[in-house]
């Protein structure tokens, strides 16, 4: 009985519209670093975490994809310098057992494959990664960038605020360790999911949002 049910013209053509309509969503990419400094010359990367949000065919919802996320701390030759461990903990040890950095960089590109990335401050994230692969011999990422910090400005949610701590702070959004590449990327996409219904006022795409 259920296979003839399925072969009723009103069910392959719901099934196709459902289809459809799956297939429309986009996987975006929600990313954090950890780094030995905030110098984009000098400074090298220590770890990349990233989760994936899912934005609706109509572009009027966005979720967090929970087991579609990524993490990996990259070995370091020489472990960064004690101030800086105090900041994201990534210890002396950690860093020596990391993976080899060609590993994750060619990982993580294959994870994100073709699809938007975003961050708060996008630009240190951009460079500190991709100069990451020019370190290695490796092509750089070619995805398109957007930084969610000027995004969240243009809200007019509240002028006064500007840091991410200041923007966590406000939608009480809790961060489970700051300065943790994986803490702070899935609290920076649920920044993005409390300002979303903002944002779908004045933009309908990726490219309205740049």
């Amino acid at each position: 009985m259920l296979t003839s049910i399925r072969k009723l013209p009103l069910f392959d053509k719901i099934s196709r519209l459902f289809k459809t309509a799956k297939s429309q969503s986009q996987r975006w990419i929600v990313l954090d670093v950890e780094t030995s400094g905030l110098n984009l010359h000098s400074d090298r990367l220590l770890a990349i975490a990233a989760v994936a949000v899912e934005v609706s065919s109509d572009f009027r919802r966005i979720s967090i994809i929970i087991g579609d996320s990524y993490e990996a701390v990259l070995k370091q030759d020489l472990p960064s310098h004690k101030d800086n461990i105090l900041i994201h903990h990534i210890g002396a040890q950690a860093q020596s057992d990391g993976r080899p950095p060609v590993e994750v960089l060619e990982e993580f590109r294959q994870w994100v494959g073709n699809c938007p990335l975003m961050a708060f401050h996008a630009d240190f994230d951009e460079g500190m990664i991709n100069k990451a692969y020019s370190l290695f011999g490796l092509k750089p990422l070619q995805n398109e960038w957007l930084d969610i910090e000027p995004l969240a400005k243009i809200t007019d949610v509240n002028p006064n605020l500007r840091s991410l701590d200041d923007w966590l702070g406000y939608f009480e959004i809790e961060c489970a360790e700051r300065h943790q590449a994986a803490a702070d990327t899935f609290a920076t996409a649920q920044l993005l999911m409390r300002l979303w219904p903002y944002l779908t006022k004045e933009a309908n795409s990726w490219a309205s949002l740049r």
